[in-house]
């Protein structure tokens, strides 16, 4: 079975399960737990931050984060299909009680003048105030999209006092394809995350940069919320293994979707188009076609091959390190003929 419904699928290697099985640990809640220390502080200085703070989810991460640049009561503003506004079951509003409001762009990208036309400074006892704005790097349902107008988005921030929060869930993959460094995203941001287990292989967490005044605040939250952990180390090991050795090979998943794409394109014209696919997510609009998305995935499942939905029109393949250049060649022929 090849498994492209997301690159949070893959296994532990050798090199990554022996790495686990011989790390130090201790109690991370006592803050004695040396490897969680070493990742937490490795992801921080890679992001140009003062610290980190290790996660069990990257949806934890963005949590913490989000509280921690705004207040019950205060919103934060997202593209509409976010990952923090779609994909995390409302939990800034349940949990925190802070409420979004969004801008759509194509590909999930920052558009400067909706975002000038929602930021609401405080205006009195009528209106949500603004607290904060989220930037999604690469963009998950936008298709794996990079950021084009990041730093001028930041740059205006700046100028009014207010912060950005960045998910860079898999800003791995923005840095590799665009060639920015990692620190150069995420050190324009208050609080940014990352995530170990997508594209760099990691089974478990995330982490959470930013001031060292910011994490002390977000690891009482972490605890407070339950998620305190204790001889984490084992699962900081995977994560500090797959920073060191997996992150320069995600340039061989963006490959992948390339080809992927083209064979999509060539089966379904109209349906992706190659040139949009930057990193390792294509995302096919097969509404031309007469089928449906259940239909093509059920259909797939049924010859070997796993995908998944975005929505009622588009299917989403996602590359990563368990699956061959080969692997996703035979996927895409197959998802091909099935559109034709």
């Amino acid at each position: 079975m090849i498994d492209l419904r997301s690159d949070t699928v893959t296994k532990p290697s050798a090199g990554m399960l022996a790495a686990m099985t011989s790390a130090p640990v201790g109690d991370d809640v006592y803050g004695e737990d040396p490897t969680v220390t070493e990742l937490e502080n490795e992801i921080a200085a890679l992001l140009g931050h003062e610290a980190g703070l290790f996660t069990v989810t990257g949806s934890l991460a963005n949590i913490l984060g989000v509280r921690a640049l705004a207040a019950p009561g205060t919103e934060v503003l997202c593209e509409a299909s976010a990952h923090i506004a779609r994909a995390e079951l409302g939990a800034h509003a349940a949990i925190s009680g802070i409420t979004t409001r969004t801008w759509s762009a194509p590909g999930g990208q920052i558009d400067l003048d909706q975002i000038r036309g929602l930021i609401a400074p405080d205006l009195g006892p009528y209106f949500v105030t603004t607290s904060a704005v989220s930037v999604e790097n690469t963009h998950n349902f936008g298709g794996g999209t990079i950021q084009t107008s990041y730093d001028a988005l930041a740059d205006e921030l700046d100028t009014i006092g207010l912060p950005l929060h960045l998910d860079g869930a898999r800003l791995w993959n923005a840095s590799v394809a665009s060639g920015v460094p990692l620190s150069a995203y995420a050190s324009r941001a208050a609080a940014a995350s990352v995530c170990l287990s997508k594209g760099l292989g990691a089974p478990v967490g995330s982490v959470l940069v930013g001031s060292a005044e910011l994490i002390k605040e977000a690891r009482v939250w972490r605890k407070r919320l339950g998620a305190g952990w204790r001889q984490a180390g084992v699962l900081a090991a995977a994560g500090l293994y797959a920073v060191r050795n997996n992150v320069e090979r995600l340039a061989e998943d963006h490959a992948h979707a390339q080809q992927i794409a083209e064979l999509l394109a060539d089966a379904a014209p109209g349906s992706v188009k190659p040139d949009q696919v930057e990193t390792n997510i294509v995302v096919a609009d097969i509404v031309t076609t007469g089928k449906s998305v259940a239909e093509v995935i059920e259909t797939a499942k049924t010859q070997g091959v796993l995908i998944g939905g975005v929505d009622a029109t588009q299917l989403r393949l996602v590359t990563h390190l368990d699956a061959s250049a080969s692997d996703c060649r035979k996927a895409a022929e197959t998802i091909a003929r099935l559109l034709q």
